[in-house]
Parts: C-alpha cells; structure tokens; sequence
C-alpha cells in the first residue's frame, strides 16, 4: 500500500509540476510529442501525401492518441482529486486531444478535428516559466473592460451606418445591378466600410457610385476609433497600476490619479528618466 502511494507521488511530481527536473523532461517530451502529431495531421491533409501515405499516417496517428490516451490515464490515477483536474481547463483540452482519434473510427474528416492539440502547446509557459510575464495579460484584461462601453457603442454606431447605407444602395441599383436584397446591401456596405473591398458588387449608377466614396472616406475616418479607444484605455490601466506601487519613503500603497508626488510625505513617485 505504501509502495503504491509512493508510486503515484511521484508520477504527481513528474506529471503535474515542473519545478524538478523530471517534471521538465516530462513536459517537454510531451510538448514534442504533440507537436509530432500536429505535422502528421497537417501533413495528411495534403491530398498528394494522404494517397501514398494515408496508412501509415493513420497509423502514428493511432500511436499518438494511444500515448495521450496513457497519459491522461496517468494523470487522473496520480491526481490527489481526479475529478477536479478532469473538469479543469488542462484536463478538458487533454480529454479532448484523445476523443477526435476515437471518432475518426467512424467519421474519417474527424482526425481534423486532431488539431485543436495544438492548445495543449500552452504548457510551454509552465515549463519555460513565463507565467510572471502572463500578468501582463492583466493590463489588456482591464483596458478591454475599461473600453467595453465605449466599444459596443461605437459598434451599434458602424451597425446603423451599414444599414443606411446598404438599405441606399438597394434602393438606388437595385437587383439588376447586384443589390438583390437589402441584407446583400449590407454586405457591400461592410465590405466597403471595412476597405476589404471584395469586388463582387460594385455600383453602376453614378448617385451609387458617390455614396460608394462617402462609404469609403467614412470607412478610413473610423477604423481607428476603437484602436484609440483601447489604446487610451490601456494607457489608463498602465497608469493606475503605476499609483499602486509603494512610495519608496512612507510605503503609502496607493495615491490619486495623475499625482507625481506623495500626498503623505511629498516624495517624488517616480524617476526622472535622464
């Protein structure tokens, strides 16, 4: 019994952590084993490949589900609370890099479906330890909810020009010149606002073609609304995390939007940069 729950400590330590040197072996093993599998999928994709190869591809295939499919076994044997890392974010993306190999049994186009192991390439920050750089992620995090508002306001705004202006242009060319339907007007009018340009419906009437160009200087006049939008809040988020830090002489943690000194001590917040 003990020998048994020796065992599956260790496997815990291998599997699940990364500060020992096993657990970094472990780890980038599997993210190479992954990766392996990524190009057999993209390589059978191929169609030239696929009809030379289509076996043998199938079967590494079936040799990386069967090493994942062991090494989720793995993991919930050595787990301390398997149903917890099962409906945990890790453990979802590895039961989901076993079941589209299952399903290709009985639906061929699933082994596609083998690519979302790619997700599985996250446990790179684990094992390079660039998790303090994720906090980063925290500024990004806060600036789109800063901007959330601003945004979706700013989008219905985009929404109701498109209408008029597909709803115009249906009017105006009519289905003898492509505008079949109000909603194939809208279309055009997304297109065109966007700069994308598709040049699948393009107006023959010169009031069409005028509000063709208002459509485009409007499109270039507001694409970079919500990149300021962002970017101003971002910068916000930056900032207010820059009056969170200590004053370096009283250890005041916190202090007013925009303030250069400390309220408690006078102290300069921050370095003059030569």
């Amino acid at each position: 019994m003990d020998s048994n729950k020796h065992w599956r400590e260790r496997l815990y330590v291998m599997i699940f952590q990364t500060d020992t040197q096993a657990g970094r072996r472990f780890d980038q093993s599997l993210l190479l084993i992954i990766l392996a599998s990524l190009v057999v999928v993209i390589l059978d994709s191929i169609d030239s490949i696929h009809q030379h190869y289509a076996g043998l591809l199938q079967a590494i295939e079936w040799g990386f589900t069967l090493v994942f499919a062991i090494e989720y076994g793995l993991r919930l044997y050595c787990s301390p609370k398997p149903l917890r890392y099962a409906f945990s974010f890790y453990g979802l993306v590895d039961l989901l890099a076993i079941v589209p190999g299952i399903l290709a049994l009985y639906y061929s186009d699933a082994q596609y479906l083998l690519i979302i192991r790619i997700i599985r390439m996250l446990r790179i920050f684990r094992v390079l330890k660039l998790s303090p750089y994720l906090k980063q992620a925290n500024y990004l995090l806060s600036a789109l909810r800063g901007s959330k508002q601003k945004i979706i306001v700013f989008l219905l705004s985009v929404c109701t020009l498109v209408t008029v202006f597909g709803t115009l242009m249906y009017v105006i060319e009519g289905p003898e010149h492509g505008f079949t339907s109000i909603p194939t007007g809208i279309y055009w009018a997304i297109v065109t606002l966007t700069t994308v340009g598709f040049g699948d419906i393009v107006p023959k009437t010169t009031l069409g073609q005028i509000i063709s160009s208002l459509v485009m200087i409007t499109g270039y006049s507001i694409i970079a609304v919500p990149t300021g939008i962002f970017t101003a809040e971002l910068a916000n988020a930056m900032r207010g995390e820059q009056l969170q830090h200590d004053c370096p002489v009283c250890k005041k943690n916190s202090h007013e939007h925009g303030a250069a000194f400390c309220s408690r001590c006078g102290n300069a917040l921050f370095k003059k940069i030569e």
